[in-house]
């Protein structure tokens, strides 16, 4: 599925077709607030932290969920 996603480096919008598969993403359970973290996944070569509500998701470029321990 197409996704848009906030590019912090490059401060503007991307596209990413992106894929939900549990080996490539974490979901946290118990979000109430808008800004808690929702999941976190392996997309298109950099890993993308998702919030709870409606926010753009953040993309960082180059990294991924192995190097935080979240695999």
């Amino acid at each position: 599925m197409e996704m848009s996603m906030y590019d912090p480096r490059k401060a503007r919008l991307k596209t990413l077709e992106v894929a939900f598969p549990d080996k490539n993403t974490t979901w946290f359970d118990g979000c109430t607030d808008n800004h808690d973290i929702y999941m976190i996944t392996d997309a298109g070569g950099g890993l993308s932290i998702t919030e709870f509500g409606y926010s753009y998701p953040i993309w960082n470029a180059g990294e991924s969920r192995a190097p935080i321990s979240f695999l």
